[in-house]
C-alpha cells in the first residue's frame, strides 16, 4: 500500500513557507503591478495570508484570463499574485510526495525534465526501434475531471487540512475553462456528467504539477501493465516505440480505454502509428535517426516576429535589447537542431527587414 502523510498543513501555512514562496513567484515578476502592489507591504501581506490559512478562511480571487498563440490558441488565466503565493506554498511541500512516484520518462514542469531533455530520450529511442506511436490528449486541461484528481491526491495526502487547500483552488478555477470544452460522455454515465466540475487553469503552478498527477495514472499503466520499454510523455503529447505495428496498435487501443477511466480522449486523427524513418513532429522539431530538425512552421513564425521587432528598433520605438531578447530564446532552443544555416538565414533577413541596421548577434 502507498505511504499516505498527515500533518502537512502546518508546513504548508507557515510563515516561513509562505516566504519562501513568494520569494519563489515573484522571481523576475517584480516589475508587475500586482507583484509591486504585493511586495508594497510584504510582510503584512504574508502575515494576513497565514492566518487566513490557519483559520481555514483561505478563499482564492477572481481570474484574469486572455487568449494566446503558441502556434494553438490557448485561453491562459492569471491568478491574483496573492493566490499564486499560496500555490506555490502547496507545491514546496507536497510536489516532492509526488514527484518521487512519477517515471524518469514523464517531461515538462520537472527539474531537468524540460524540452531538450524530452527531445534527446526520443531521438534515443527512434535510433532503436522501427515504429512509432504519437498520440496526444483531446483538450486535456479543459477535460481534467475534478473528482478523479482529488482521488488521485488523496491516495497520497492523509491531511485533510491539506486536502481542503487542494479543493479551495479546484474550485476556484472550476468554470474557466468551460468555454473550451466539448462535452464527451464516458461509459455508465448518467444526464448529470455535463455538470461535473473539471478543467485547471492554464498558468496555474498547481495545474501543472497536478497536470503530471493526474497523467502519472496513464505513465503506470504503459510501464506496468503494457510493458512498454520505450516510452516518453511531455505533459499531454505521449510516445511509444516498438519494432512492429500490431503492438502499437493494440497499446492505442488499451490506452484509450485507460483514458477513458481518467474521463480523457486522445485525437484519433492524429494519434496514429508510422515508421520512425518518416520523422516524428515532436515538440517544435522533426526528429529522424540521427537528425533533428526544426519544423518549418516555427521558422517562419520567428523570422516574422523577429523582423517586426527588428523595424521596431530601427523606428527608435524599442532599444537594442529588444532583439536581443527577441533572438537569443529562440537561438537558444533552434540551436538543438540542424539549423545552423535556417539561423544565418533568419539574421540577414532580420537584416534586410532593417534596411541592414541589425545589431551584430552571435550565432552558436
Amino acid at each position: 500500500m502507498a505511504k499516505r502523510f498527515t500533518d502537512l498543513y502546518p508546513r504548508i501555512r507557515s510563515f516561513e513557507n509562505l516566504w519562501y514562496a513568494y520569494r519563489d513567484a515573484a522571481r523576475g515578476k517584480h516589475c508587475t503591478p500586482g507583484v509591486a502592489r504585493f511586495e508594497f507591504h510584504v510582510e503584512e501581506r504574508l502575515l494576513e495570508l497565514e492566518a487566513e490559512l490557519a483559520a481555514r478562511t483561505y478563499r482564492p480571487g477572481p481570474y484574469r484570463s486572455f487568449y494566446i498563440r503558441d502556434p494553438k490558441r490557448r485561453l491562459i488565466s492569471a491568478a491574483p499574485f496573492r493566490d499564486r503565493v499560496v500555490h506555490h506554498a502547496l507545491c514546496w511541500v507536497i510536489e516532492p510526495l509526488f514527484e518521487a512516484t512519477f517515471i524518469a520518462d514523464s517531461y515538462a514542469n520537472r527539474i531537468g525534465r524540460g524540452t531538450h531533455a524530452a527531445l534527446d530520450r526520443a531521438e534515443q529511442f527512434a535510433g532503436r526501434y522501427r515504429y512509432v506511436l504519437q498520440c496526444d490528449v483531446r483538450q486535456f486541461f479543459p477535460s481534467i475531471d475534478h473528482a478523479v484528481l482529488r482521488e488521485i491526491l488523496a491516495r497520497k495526502l492523509a491531511c485533510p487540512d491539506t486536502l481542503g487547500l487542494c479543493d479551495a483552488i479546484l474550485d476556484g478555477g472550476a468554470g474557466v475553462l468551460d468555454g473550451e470544452y466539448t462535452q464527451a460522455y464516458f461509459p455508465g454515465d448518467d444526464l448529470f456528467a455535463a455538470a461535473r466540475p473539471r478543467g485547471l487553469p492554464i498558468g496555474n503552478l498547481t495545474s501543472q504539477f497536478w497536470a503530471n498527477c493526474y497523467l502519472n495514472e496513464l505513465d503506470q499503466f504503459v510501464k506496468r501493465t503494457l510493458r512498454c520499454g520505450a516510452y516518453l510523455r511531455y505533459v499531454d503529447d505521449f510516445l511509444l516505440f516498438a519494432d512492429d505495428k500490431p503492438t502499437l496498435w493494440a497499446w492505442k487501443e488499451a490506452l484509450c480505454e485507460r483514458l477513458a477511466a481518467l474521463r480523457l480522449r486522445v485525437h484519433q486523427g492524429s494519434s496514429t502509428v508510422y515508421p520512425v524513418a518518416a520523422g516524428i513532429p515532436f515538440l517544435g522539431f522533426r526528429l529522424m535517426p540521427g537528425v533533428r530538425r526544426l519544423k518549418r512552421r516555427n521558422g517562419v513564425l520567428f523570422a516574422r516576429r523577429l523582423a517586426r521587432v527588428t523595424r521596431a528598433w530601427v523606428r527608435g520605438e524599442v532599444v537594442a535589447g529588444a532583439i536581443w531578447d527577441c533572438y537569443l530564446g529562440w537561438e537558444a532552443h533552434a540551436a538543438h537542431g540542424e539549423t545552423t544555416g535556417l539561423r544565418a538565414a533568419l539574421l540577414r533577413g532580420a537584416a534586410s527587414a532593417g534596411r541592414g541596421a541589425t545589431p551584430s548577434l552571435p550565432l552558436r
